[in-house]
C-alpha cells in the first residue's frame, strides 16, 4: 500500500510524514510525499528535525504530484485549512484523509519559538502516524470505509 503525504510546498510536513511514515512503517507500506506547488528544495529545519530524531532523509526530495512513482491508496493532506491555507484536493480513486498541521516553516519569532514550532508539528505528525501504524492494517485494507473513518479520527490527534 502506497500512502502520499500531500500539501501545497513539499518541503516540510509532508516530508517529516513520508520520512517519519517510511522509518516506523512495516513491510509492504511504503508513504511518498508531493506539492501542488512544490518549492523545489526541503526545509533545513525539518530536516535538521529529522535527522536529531534518527529519522533518515536521504533520498527525499520536494516534487510535484505530477507524475509520481507510483499511485497512491491512500491520500494524507497535512495543510492546515483552519489557518486559511488551501489544501490541494488530489484526484483519483483513493481514500483520502486530512490531517492538519500548521506549518512551521512560516512561524516567526525567536530560535526557541520556531524550534518549537518545529518539535509541535513533528510530535503531532509523529503521533498521528504511530497511530495509523497500530491500525489492524491488513483488516482495514479490505474495509474503506472502516479504513477512511479510522484515518479521520486519527486527523484529530493534538500529541
Amino acid at each position: 500500500m502506497n500512502v502520499l503525504f500531500l500539501c501545497t510546498g513539499n518541503s516540510c510536513r509532508s516530508l517529516i510524514s513520508e520520512a517519519v511514515f517510511n522509518h516506523l512503517a512495516p513491510a509492504g507500506w511504503h508513504a511518498i510525499s508531493a506539492g501542488s506547488q512544490p518549492t523545489g528544495k526541503l526545509n533545513e529545519r525539518a530536516l535538521a528535525l529529522l535527522a536529531a530524531k534518527g529519522v533518515p532523509t536521504g533520498g527525499y526530495f520536494s516534487k510535484s504530484w505530477d507524475g509520481l512513482p507510483v499511485t497512491p491508496d491512500v491520500v494524507v493532506t497535512v495543510c492546515a485549512s483552519a489557518a486559511g491555507e488551501t489544501c490541494p484536493a488530489y484526484l483519483g480513486p483513493v481514500l483520502r484523509t486530512h490531517w492538519g498541521v500548521d506549518d512551521p516553516s512560516h512561524v516567526t519569532g525567536t530560535e526557541q519559538e520556531i524550534d518549537a514550532a518545529f518539535e509541535r508539528a513533528y510530535a503531532i505528525l509523529r503521533a498521528r502516524i504511530d497511530a495509523f501504524l497500530a491500525l489492524p492494517l491488513d483488516r482495514l485494507a479490505a474495509d474503506r470505509a472502516a479504513f477512511k473513518a479510522a484515518l479521520d479520527r486519527i486527523g484529530g490527534i493534538d500529541a
